[in-house]
């Protein structure tokens, strides 16, 4: 089994030499033997993982030796592109990738009682939940399969990586669907930052009642991004729980920020070529409103959004109900079974509405004002909205504008979470 962890007492973090090191220490006492091996490691949305290095070195150390697959933990995400794995990859040939289907690819090999479900929700959620994987990890020929990603605070399941990466990464919809429900209906705001959440419970029954004969292993990161620039501060091997804790520790450290005062206005900004869409653009929204004042704003610059879901159909459903409230969107799922049968996007529009306590507006080139203001946010024009709160100008943290209006800028939301001290 391989089992290594590491951490880096410097503010610079894990060097590239380090990184590798530490791979081939982990896999030394099976690397010779492997005959087939498939890699998991996040997709492009996860750039600053440095799982894509990892991936790197993976396929050198292992490419002459073995058969090596990779197939990006897309989950309802769109494909990789050429360009994106690139860049994320290095010169991984392209023809490498298998893509996950997450409504085709799957085959469901278990069940999470309805009674767990209800336990660890505090009988919120009372329903059972199918366990749906990718059917590349059944396949028996692999005689290991290396789970990589980033241990960071996540909205639905409250620290993200380990099997996360499994049941919703490469999972199918069932369970994308039910875990992200179940998030939405426990709250958030009770989730985010924390291991033991009532989705990690239920990942770690299904891993454990259903997965535990497969030739799994772990490797989990812990990184902030300083300036853009991905920086490693721990890096942790084995399928033993306790790896996972041991990030989860470091990466509440690194990647939690608490504030003595919350934003009255907070400005974020979604790098154009990682955040295509509200899907994965509304982190701003989740990562910052545990931080955000009673009536208080938060701006989204997003230069590269083009559409709502990364999935045609839940790009339709957000269009059709947007992100109208907690309350509004439990009245349509009662109401709608286009929307009560894709639970995952009933979430995803709890999740990214202010609920009336705050206000959101969307600052883009892409999406037009009509199409913002249908989803219930604010529109101003990106270049218009650039001219108010300059990235270029900004610093991460507190800022005072010219007016003198004071703001909060976060340069990239996906890297952490902001909390008022009090309130966590």
């Amino acid at each position: 089994m391989l089992t290594f962890s590491t951490y880096s007492p410097r503010e610079a973090g894990l060097d590239d030499s380090e990184i590798r090191s530490a791979l081939e220490k982990s896999l030394s006492d099976v690397r010779m033997s492997l005959k087939k091996v498939l890699i998991l490691p996040p997709d492009y949305t996860r750039f600053h993982s440095m799982a894509g290095r990892i991936t790197w070195h993976l396929y050198d150390m292992l490419k002459n030796h073995c058969h090596v697959d990779i197939m990006p933990a897309l989950g309802t995400h769109v494909p990789v592109t050429e360009s994106e794995w690139q860049a994320m990859f290095g010169d991984i040939p392209y023809d490498k990738m298998i893509v996950h289907g997450w409504r085709t690819d799957v085959v469901k090999v278990g069940v999470v009682p309805g009674e767990f479900v209800s336990e660890v929700s505090e009988g919120l959620v009372t329903d059972p939940i199918d366990v749906e994987v990718n059917k590349l990890l059944l396949d028996p020929s692999y005689d290991l399969i290396l789970s990589i990603g980033q241990v960071v605070p996540h909205e639905v399941v409250g620290m993200a990586n380990r099997n996360k990466n499994i049941f919703v990464g490469c999972g199918g919809s069932s369970m994308i669907n039910s875990s992200h429900m179940l998030g939405a209906f426990y709250g958030m705001e009770r989730i985010m930052g924390k291991d033991h959440s009532p989705v990690r419970k239920v990942f770690d029954y299904a891993e454990e009642n259903f997965l535990m004969n497969i030739p799994l292993s772990y490797i989990l990161t812990v990184t902030d991004a300083p300036g853009g620039k991905p920086r490693m501060h721990g890096l942790f091997i084995g399928r033993e729980r306790k790896y996972f804790e041991e990030a989860v520790a470091l990466a509440q450290k690194v990647n939690l920020t608490f504030v003595d005062k919350t934003f009255k206005k907070v400005v974020v900004l979604l790098d154009e070529e990682e955040f295509k869409s509200t899907w994965l653009g509304n982190k701003s929204v989740y990562r910052t409103r545990m931080a955000i004042a009673d009536g208080g704003e938060l701006i989204v610059l997003a230069p590269g959004v083009d559409k709502f879901g990364e999935d045609p159909s839940i790009d339709k459903l957000i269009r059709k109900y947007g992100y109208c409230g907690r309350e509004n969107v439990l009245k349509l799922v009662k109401e709608n079974e286009d929307i009560r049968m894709n639970l995952s996007a009933a979430a995803h529009l709890i999740h990214g509405s202010g609920d009336g306590r705050f206000s959101i507006t969307y600052c883009t080139r892409h999406v037009t004002k009509e199409e913002v203001e249908g989803v219930c946010f604010n529109y101003i024009p990106y270049d218009e909205a650039v001219k108010m709160y300059n990235p270029e100008v900004l610093k991460d943290g507190w800022n005072t504008l010219e007016n003198g209006e004071e703001i909060y800028y976060i340069s990239n939301p996906a890297l952490g979470l902001w909390a008022d001290r009090a309130k966590f």
